[in-house]
């Protein structure tokens, strides 16, 4: 537990050196060592791309057991902190949830409003609730784990709000308060919006990348100008290899 709570506490001072942290989103051990021979001091997993490399679905088609088995694969093999997608909880009492991701060894985990299992979105309180329960968790354990509280207010896939921008401040703002390390609102759809998102949040704010094109909200330069202070890949790191793999291997068909 000494080694998670270390690479806890790095991976949460990451976060406040005033640069952007860019956590390249992997899946197995192989990604996972190829990110950090890159020169990267932390990495994220992704649930969507993890569950795709064991042919399970995203968005809790795997169980816990098995989202756990693939990301504590990636923490042994590498000496960098790691956070990991665990999608909404998967159903599992905040304690329990925290109990068995330190045991995995991460160092921070994202936790999203979407409960999939029912098909809905977690009222405010609700999800502000379960992420001061994780918070309390990990004070416990005497763990600086890195709650990031993720909202699909923007997603619009269970709910379509009529001010997706309010609601998603509403439910991250909320979040922060219960003791939110960093905040991920999905989907931010362009560089007005992010900017807000910005200026009415007060820790960090993950925004989605793709490695080439960079985000609606921005190129790399544009969102590390803007003050972003962490990006991840989701599946997009996964899925801009496809072509790559496809180029190697189809001349040899």
């Amino acid at each position: 537990m000494s080694d998670v709570a270390a690479r806890a506490s790095e991976l949460l001072r990451l976060h406040h050196t005033g640069s952007t942290l860019v956590l390249p989103t992997v899946w197995d051990a192989w990604s996972a060592r190829t990110v950090v021979e890159a020169g990267f001091p932390a990495l994220s997993v992704g649930s969507h791309p993890l569950a795709d490399s064991r042919g399970q679905q995203d968005n809790e088609g795997m169980t816990l057991d098995d989202a756990l088995d693939g990301i504590a694969r990636i923490t042994a093999a590498v000496d960098v902190p790691v956070t990991a997608d665990v999608e909404s909880g998967y159903d599992t009492p905040a304690a329990e949830l925290v109990e068995r991701v330190l045991a995995a060894g991460v160092a921070g985990i994202n936790v999203e409003d979407t409960v999939h299992s029912q098909g809905r979105l977690r009222e405010v309180a609700e999800h502000a609730d379960y992420i001061g329960a994780l918070r309390a968790a990990a004070d416990e354990a005497g763990v600086e784990l890195v709650v990031n509280a993720r909202t699909d207010a923007f997603l619009g896939s269970t709910v379509t709000f009529e001010d997706p921008l309010a609601e998603a401040l509403r439910r991250l703002q909320a979040c922060e308060a219960a003791g939110a390390r960093s905040v991920y609102p999905v989907k931010v759809p362009d560089a007005a919006t992010l900017r807000t998102l910005l200026a009415e949040l007060s820790g960090p704010v993950n925004v989605t990348a793709h490695p080439v094109d960079g985000a609606p909200s921005g190129s790399f330069a544009e969102l590390r100008a803007a003050g972003v202070q962490r990006i991840t890949f989701g599946p997009l790191l996964m899925k801009a290899l496809t072509p790559s793999l496809t180029d190697l291997v189809t001349p040899w068909r």
